[in-house]
């Protein structure tokens, strides 16, 4: 069987590299590239692909949204691309889940490629998805600080710098590797993903509804709900946010 693989990188180095070192194995074919998580998403429409390799770190939208965004269910097996910490990565272990940490060394490209034909010859191919969203839920709890979260940023604005408190931020949109901070009508540029962010924000006073946007509950006057897929918010300034089917069910968990 022909392993049609799909390559979702953020960085145009670190596609090259695997592109490269797939090219020895005459059983696989690299038939996609994505360098976001939101091509990743659209690419996955191929029922042809049988093999994701997917980077866990990219601005905006992330591997772990990308697997949100796509379902457990619908994913084909997957190789994650990861530069996380130890204790993470024991994770992916607990979970039997296949990884490849950066830099990628040509024997561990080789086992986990070895691990994949198994699993697709066999019968073992749903049990790896009961193990995606294992690992999914773990990484997720180890990635939540043990420490309070961010109670103020330190943001520019113009030739000064101020300490701008979290309470008094609207919402955030995602800018490539920065963050949009929207304040009372002002705007401020923060060098940190979305993601990053998300995760330093008390997840019961903001929510990421969106993959390029976070908001502040308390400024949300009211929800629309336009589809079976589509919803909004608007805020108490007047805005108007697109909320994804995923960022809905955080807030109506919330509301729980």
């Amino acid at each position: 069987m022909q392993l049609k693989v799909l390559i979702v990188d953020d960085e145009p180095l670190a596609r090259d590299l695997l592109r490269s070192m797939l090219r020895k194995y005459e059983d696989v074919a690299v038939i996609g590239e994505c360098a976001n998580g939101e091509d990743a998403v659209e690419a996955l429409q191929d029922s042809s692909i049988n093999l994701l390799l997917l980077d866990v770190q990219m601005p905006e939208m992330d591997g772990f949204d990308v697997i949100e965004e796509v379902g457990v269910e619908s994913l084909p097996p997957t190789i994650f691309v990861t530069a996380f910490q130890e204790h993470a990565v024991r994770a992916f272990d607990v979970q039997a889940v296949d990884y490849l940490t950066k830099p990628i060394i040509n024997e561990r490209l080789g086992k986990a490629l070895r691990r994949v034909r198994d699993r697709l010859m066999s019968s073992t191919t749903g049990l790896t998805q009961k193990q995606l969203t294992a690992l999914l839920h773990s990484v997720r709890l180890q990635a939540e600080p043990a420490k309070s979260y961010a109670v103020r940023f330190l943001v520019k604005d113009g030739e000064r710098e101020l300490l701008l408190p979290v309470t008094e931020i609207d919402w955030i949109e995602a800018d490539a590797y920065y963050s949009r901070l929207h304040v009372n009508g002002k705007q401020y540029m923060l060098r940190e993903t979305i993601s990053d962010l998300a995760n330093k924000l008390d997840p019961n006073c903001f929510v990421r509804v969106h993959r390029s946007a976070i908001v502040n509950v308390e400024r949300i006057r009211e929800v629309h709900r336009e589809g079976r897929t589509e919803s909004s918010l608007v805020l108490k300034s007047g805005s108007t946010l697109k909320m994804s089917r995923q960022g809905r069910q955080r807030l109506i968990e919330l509301g729980r």
